[in-house]
């Protein structure tokens, strides 16, 4: 009887370190490159359905631009493996609030700051049910992870009910510069927005949508690709698993958040830079369900002290950008409005808390 030896299976850990940073470069530059191209579309898109530009980043370009996350949520779970992949939500939570200083100094330029050019109230409910989500997250932590409703706790059903309430109460909002409540105080503002904008070109909406559909997809196999890399390239530099998620991994999965975010800026698309992010992270924790359903285990109420601190930390710089639209102050500092400089202090601080903790 003939017998053949099976051929190994070909996984990251065969190959070498060079090769590894490599892929992870590569990955990097197909999500910058897809995100840019996304960033055109969606703004077509939502154009074309009149959706407005905070309706489009909060819905189309947050659930895209997280598909890295996505992937990383689906894998810890099935491997119930999940610590890594807490913490990168969490993590990329505070990550990719940070993403707007790099946002405010790259794509807005020097006339003014981001939330002095995004104040809209649409941001500031956006922004409000990213709060209310991290509350709950927090008040999870606090219950019995015996408490299962349908293989999960009712907090996670609960984060997916006030993300779906906070989409739906946004789409029944007027959307265009003739509902935006600061339009009388400071009408040459809209003027300037309008004479300014540049809207993206295709030649219908088809093509954008085609155009919008394979660079999702590509998002989503380069973010695996990145989170399989850095994973063996941490492991090889022995780093541990709950710093890696809440830094790198958390850092190298907000690379659509970072190339869509600037590129809807350049674009005069200010809302939808900002609805990508706020929106975005309150889709995070919607990954808490999916997670709990896949596994049959409760998560929030095993969280750990290190994601506390992380979901508290997401709650604190949201706070603080609100703060910003609030008051529209227009100084900048290095191309950052006052509100991105404390953001920049206070996640500097909470890296070496975090360090402190773990």
């Amino acid at each position: 009887m003939l017998s053949f030896n099976q051929p190994k299976p070909i996984t990251m850990e065969n190959y070498s370190s060079l090769i590894l940073i490599f892929l992870f470069i590569a990955s990097s530059a197909i999500i910058w490159i897809a995100g840019t191209r996304i960033t055109n579309a969606t703004d077509y898109i939502a154009t074309h359905f009149k959706l407005g530009e905070a309706f489009g980043g909060l819905v189309f370009l947050a659930i895209v631009t997280n598909l890295p996350e996505i992937a990383i949520t689906v894998v810890a779970a099935t491997n119930n493996a999940m610590d890594m992949a807490i913490s990168n939500i969490l993590g990329g939570i505070a990550i990719q609030t940070v993403v707007l200083i790099l946002i405010d100094v790259f794509g807005v330029g020097k006339s003014a700051p981001l939330t002095f050019k995004s104040n809209s109230y649409l941001l500031l409910l956006e922004g409000i049910a990213l709060i209310f989500i991290l509350t709950i997250v927090m008040l999870g932590k606090q219950f019995s992870p015996n408490l299962i409703f349908f293989r999960t706790t009712p907090f996670e059903w609960l984060i997916l009910a006030v993300w779906l309430g906070s989409i739906y109460i946004i789409s029944k909002q007027p959307v265009g510069p003739n509902a935006h409540p600061r339009k009388a105080a400071y009408p040459h503002e809209f003027v300037e927005e309008k004479a300014n904008k540049k809207t993206a070109s295709f030649s219908s909406i088809q093509k954008a949508i085609l155009v919008f559909s394979i660079c999702a997809i590509a998002t989503l196999i380069a973010g695996w690709a990145l989170e399989e890399t850095g994973q063996q390239l941490a492991d090889r530099f022995h780093m541990g698993g709950v710093l890696f998620g809440a830094t790198f991994l958390a850092l190298s999965t907000a690379l659509p958040e970072i190339s869509t975010g600037i590129a809807s800026a350049k674009i005069k698309d200010y809302q939808m830079a900002v609805s990508d992010i706020f929106g975005g992270n309150a889709f995070l924790p919607v990954l808490f369900l999916v997670a709990s359903i896949i596994s049959g285990n409760a998560i929030l109420p095993l969280l750990k002290p290190s994601d506390m601190y992380l979901t508290g930390i997401g709650i604190l710089l949201t706070g603080i950008y609100l703060i910003g639209m609030i008051l529209r102050n227009k100084k900048q500092y290095l191309r950052m409005g006052i509100d991105s400089v404390i953001v920049f202090i206070v996640y500097l601080v909470s890296v070496i808390g975090l360090l402190a903790i773990i």
